[in-house]
């Protein structure tokens, strides 16, 4: 999603909103998988001190991660544009079906990103609640395509590769530059970086050790190590 189509267009956000209620359900299901458990181990066992992630879902918290910056934002919270104002995810779910209860059984093919294709033009008459303080616009707290990633975020993620000793990727390419920069950053200062990925990534050539094989069975490994 762009932010500027999203802002600029109510169709563009009852299109959005409409998808996102009718794939909420499923999403909101979603369960951490071996890799955020075995994450959460290694910060457990003060191998990981920091937890950046792209992801917006929050599952790395779910399985027991403690010090995790949501590079991204976080999907199950909502945000006014206008005043700031932040609600669950949920409250807005519950919000929606009441103005629109007879979206209740809406048809949809759901997608694991929260959203569903629904057909063009059946979302016409959706209709989005404004912020429940002052009527502005709700957008989900996520950093769209078009929108820089607040700068206090990266800077504690800085602050915190700082205090590493190394820095491990996992199961990312690193195509987004918003987490290429922190590789960037630790081979500037002369740190390792190791990453865990099927395929390339942006960072081949920075790297001092690539694994290339699946993330949960290489994490389950190094606990092991221990």
């Amino acid at each position: 999603m762009n932010f500027k189509d999203f802002m600029g267009s109510a169709a563009v956000r009852q299109r959005y909103w409409a998808r996102s209620f009718v794939g909420w359900p499923r999403f909101c299901r979603a369960s951490p998988n071996t890799a955020h458990h075995a994450l959460a181990a290694l910060e457990r066992q003060d191998r990981v001190n920091l937890l950046v992630t792209q992801n917006v879902d929050g599952l790395h918290q779910a399985a027991g991660s403690r010090r995790v910056i949501d590079l991204h934002g976080r999907i199950d919270r909502v945000r006014c544009t206008d005043c700031g104002a932040t609600l669950p995810r949920a409250t807005l779910q519950e919000d929606l079906l009441r103005s629109n209860p007879e979206w209740h059984a809406a048809p949809g093919q759901t997608a694991p990103d929260g959203d569903a294709d629904i057909a063009e033009g059946s979302f016409e008459n959706f209709v989005v609640p404004g912020c429940a303080h002052c009527g502005g616009e709700l957008k989900p707290d996520v950093v769209f395509f078009g929108e820089s990633v607040p700068r206090a975020w990266v800077e504690q993620a800085m602050r915190g590769l700082e205090r590493a000793d190394a820095m491990l990727v996992v199961g990312s390419s690193l195509m987004v530059y918003s987490g290429y920069r922190f590789v960037q950053a630790a081979v500037r200062t002369g740190k390792p970086v190791a990453a865990i990925n099927v395929g390339r990534t942006r960072a081949d050539e920075l790297l001092t050790v690539k694994v290339s094989g699946p993330c949960a069975e290489t994490l389950s490994a190094l606990i092991e190590s221990r």
